[in-house]
């Protein structure tokens, strides 16, 4: 599918301001679409917006369905009267530029619990009835996961695998009794999906209205410790305790010398099959009806992905095993017609990888700051190679600022030596024709000059910082996922030279 010429930010909503520790939905959010339309972008593309689990990262969501609660705007449910003003007042001095979970999820869960009270008391038969009906369409998977979070809960947030051995096998006395006992906690789980679900629609309607299409990112794979996994074994490869006894990840790579161990189950596709891929046609649908534009993470897995025993330490010893190819995406175009879809195909292409990705016409991504290495795929990632149906980024989330990839050379956060990543930077700067010293714009109006029909732009290159408010570290797991902007970042200088550059190159029009 091909998309109309257009530019846009990569920004997660945990990055927004906000008084209470994360970015939210409420006024912040509108307040940086007003900012996207006004210098003419059209997309606002973010990561997986599910509940985190391991780490806080966003690829390892509790539910590959539900939204996260800490997204919910507290200062909208006092708007609505299910939280006082006075609830408000006595918020932690939090952090502008990063997020502490920890110390968010104490302060926000409470408040929400305590608007379900209030939601419980007062709430008029008409939000009652939305609430209601809410439930009813989303059954299928919303009392499946709040069942899971309400136990999980009980038990210490323990990992569904070390439950009691009923619960762990969903025996059906087992699971009537909890979700009877546990009735409380679970619609108070269901309540905050209502929330998070009619507080999203309402910023997508409005970014819609002003031009804007949403970008959100589905990752291939799910945490094992997930309400997926818990409540539909079948479907992937566990041992009898459900353990995973086979886990995703990639060989070695440019970020680490013994590969990345994911540790997410891997998906028995042949089961999948005999069932016609229901249950993605059901992910599938669920993400269309949240977002414009789906970018699916780590295409490369439907081709062949990387087999790891599920007792290695590493990723270094596995296997590349077939995925199921273009029947996924016939199976789920047959059911929900034509998808608009982006294939991140970073990483280990093949040639198969990329003939699947044309056969099925999505366009795959091109990232700037691999294209000047020498990596065998650096030539198809300078601008004079683009296809036009393809998306260029100037980083990712995975990746440094571009002002940090070009200054700090001596960062040990590449499997590159010292003297490649300098030989890297000067082939830059002769393509370029610059001097390196506004290295962030240099990419920007590279990016945005390409024939690429899309161009995205993490937020952080706009602003042009360093490796401080890099988003993430593969590999690692802890400290990523925490950096936070303010309002008078976004200086008048700023918004007015990316929308002349977004005019000059005629992406404001889409």
């Amino acid at each position: 599918m091909r998309f109309p010429r257009a530019s846009g930010i990569l920004l997660h909503p945990t990055s927004l301001p906000g008084r209470f520790g994360i970015g939210d939905l409420g006024s912040a959010a509108y307040r940086f679409a007003d900012f996207l339309a006004s210098t003419g972008q059209r997309l606002w593309q973010m990561l997986p917006i599910g509940p985190t689990g391991y780490g806080n990262s966003p690829y390892q969501c509790l539910s590959v369905f539900a939204g996260n609660p800490l997204f919910i705007s507290l200062e909208r449910l006092a708007e609505d009267g299910f939280l006082e003003p006075s609830d408000l007042e006595d918020a932690p001095s939090f952090p502008d530029g990063s997020v502490d979970y920890d110390v968010v999820t104490r302060f926000k869960s409470p408040l929400l619990q305590k608007s379900f009270e209030a939601f419980t008391e007062k709430a008029g038969a008409a939000e009652r009835d939305r609430f209601e009906t809410f439930c009813q369409r989303t059954a299928s998977w919303l009392d499946t996961y709040s069942l899971f979070m309400a136990f999980k809960e009980s038990r210490g947030l323990s990992a569904w695998h070390t439950w009691e051995d009923d619960v762990r096998r969903r025996e059906p006395e087992a699971l009537r009794f909890w979700s009877k006992k546990l009735n409380h906690e679970i619609r108070c789980h269901k309540y905050q999906q209502y929330q998070f679900f009619k507080q999203w629609s309402e910023l997508k309607q409005y970014c819609n209205r002003r031009g804007i299409r949403l970008i959100g990112d589905m990752p291939i794979f799910v945490a094992p410790d997930s309400a997926e996994v818990w409540s539909r074994p079948e479907l992937f490869h566990l041992d009898a305790a459900g353990r995973p006894t086979v886990v995703a990840g990639v060989p070695p790579d440019y970020f680490s010398r013994t590969g990345q161990l994911w540790g997410n189950p891997l998906y028995r596709w042949d089961v999948m099959a005999v069932h016609g891929y229901e249950w993605w046609i059901d992910r599938f649908r669920a993400r269309r009806a949240l977002l414009d534009i789906i970018r699916v993470d780590h295409f490369r897995g439907f081709e062949k992905y990387w087999e790891v025993p599920g007792t290695e330490v590493t990723a270094m010893n596995g296997r590349w095993v077939p995925g199921p190819g273009v029947d996924l995406f016939r199976a789920v175009h047959r059911a929900l017609g034509d998808m608009p879809i982006i294939a991140e195909d970073l990483g280990v292409i093949t040639p198969e990888v990329d003939a699947l990705r044309d056969e099925l016409g999505f366009p795959g991504m091109r990232l700037l700051q691999i294209a000047f290495g020498r990596d065998p795929k650096a030539d198809e990632y300078k601008p004079h190679n683009y296809p036009r149906n393809c998306v260029v980024y100037t980083g990712t989330h995975d990746n440094n600022t571009t002002v940090g990839w070009f200054r700090d050379t001596s960062r040990e956060d590449t499997t590159q030596s010292r003297e490649e990543k300098d030989r890297e930077r000067e082939a830059a700067l002769k393509y370029l024709g610059r001097d390196g010293q506004e290295i962030n714009w240099d990419f920007i109006r590279l990016a945005l000059m390409s024939v690429a029909d899309t161009a995205i732009i993490p937020l952080q290159d706009v602003l042009g910082l360093g490796s401080e408010a890099r988003m993430n570290l593969p590999g690692t797991a802890q400290g990523n996922w925490r950096w936070r902007f303010t309002f008078d970042m976004l200086t008048d200088e700023i918004e007015e030279r990316l929308k002349q550059l977004t005019i000059i190159y005629d992406r404001e029009t889409a």
